[in-house]
């Protein structure tokens, strides 16, 4: 993928400030002092580049974590000495081989997985994770079930390190009885003897200092996007990461009454100036973004009008006059937050970051 002046003609660019990222993993640092953190990079490090964000984490990070095997080799063929964490596991009895071969750390969460690990005959070792189902009931052992397979693995020939593991279901909302109850949980099994302990992601990195273990799993907020409805990334001191910017490639007036884009769903209330901007779902912009989502060009905000298109949206520059096809667009950012752009259209910002499409080039820069 292109990066760098090759690009800076593109009227469409996911711009990555690489110094954000790092910034935003000494924050997760600062908040648990002396615990180690595997940076969570999967999903292409949250459409970031995982190539390119493991490079930049290469001599302060501790670990990475990623969801497949596929995304693990290519982080141990970047970083020959760091922690790779295995977070889904393995699903075949092989690839138990491939694991000990990079050198990963395994999760648990079923009998099968346990099961085809104790049959393996591994060249090396693996560090192991169980585990705990504490109540998202996605993946995992119930209490019941891991302490029998704590038993089972303990002393192994397999198992270089016993771990335990589990991940919040409700961290997001400050104060949730859930988060309470699935920490008790994960509490309740530290009777038995693990080398290492996991819970905290971005939400509980910043606010459950109880929750804070030995390693941390820091993901959406490394990017610089919020976790919480009701806390900002400013708020909470992390700096956003990638800047989706386009160009206005056209601009016209229309009549009162008139319609824009398919099926004419938006209709001008009176007469209008419309822009059309260089951006649309096949991008990654959320195609179901209603009428309203703002926008920015040339640092002022315009709405968005009519349906999202494959390769372009279409903005309401009515109160905008002095704008001019060529200009900027910024459709998240530094200065438009993807975290409000994702509540108008209501979603998250986890997913407009991560669905950035392939065609979208990539420029990186560093501050």
């Amino acid at each position: 993928m292109k990066t760098g002046d090759q690009w800076l003609n593109c009227p469409l660019v996911a711009t990555i400030d690489l110094s954000a990222i790092a910034h935003n993993y000494a924050v997760a640092q600062r908040c648990a002092p002396g615990r180690q953190v595997f940076a969570v990079v999967k999903a292409n490090a949250y459409g970031h580049g995982a190539r390119e964000v493991v490079t930049a984490l290469h001599d302060v990070a501790d670990g990475f974590a990623v969801a497949s095997l596929e995304e693990a080799a290519e982080v141990r063929a970047l970083h020959g000495e760091a922690r790779i964490l295995l977070l889904q596991g393995c699903f075949a009895a092989q690839d138990y081989l491939f694991a000990a071969q990079l050198g990963l750390d395994v999760v648990l969460h079923t009998e099968v997985q346990a099961q085809q690990l104790l049959a393996a005959q591994l060249a090396r070792p693996l560090n192991v994770w169980l585990k705990l189902d504490s109540g998202m009931h996605r993946l995992g052992f119930s209490a019941e079930a891991l302490r029998e397979w704590h038993a089972r693995l303990n002393g192994a020939a397999q198992v270089a390190e016993l771990n335990l593991l589990s991940h919040f279901a409700c961290a997001d909302e400050r104060g949730s009885e859930v988060t309470e109850l699935q920490l008790e949980r994960f509490l309740d099994l530290l009777d038995l003897d693990f080398a290492q302990r996991s819970l905290a992601n971005s939400a509980a990195i910043l606010t459950i200092p109880a929750a804070h273990m030995d390693w941390l799993r820091p993901g959406i907020m490394l990017y610089g996007a919020t976790p919480f409805a009701d806390l900002s990334a400013a708020e909470l001191g992390v700096r956003p990461a990638m800047s989706l910017t386009a160009q206005l490639i056209a601009c016209r007036d229309i009549a009162s009454g008139e319609g824009v884009g398919y099926g004419g769903t938006w209709r001008a209330e009176r007469a209008s100036r419309i822009g059309t901007v260089s951006c649309g779902y096949a991008d990654g912009y959320p195609r179901h973004a209603p009428s309203g989502t703002p926008v920015l060009i040339n640092g002022q905000r315009v709405p968005l009008v009519g349906r999202v298109s494959m390769d372009m949206l279409t903005v309401d520059l009515t109160d905008m006059p002095s704008a001019r096809e060529g200009d900027a667009v910024e459709l998240w950012g530094a200065q438009l937050p993807v975290d409000e752009v994702a509540q108008a259209a209501g979603t998250i910002g986890y997913e407009l970051l991560s669905k950035v499409t392939a065609r979208v080039p990539r420029r990186y820069r560093h501050g």
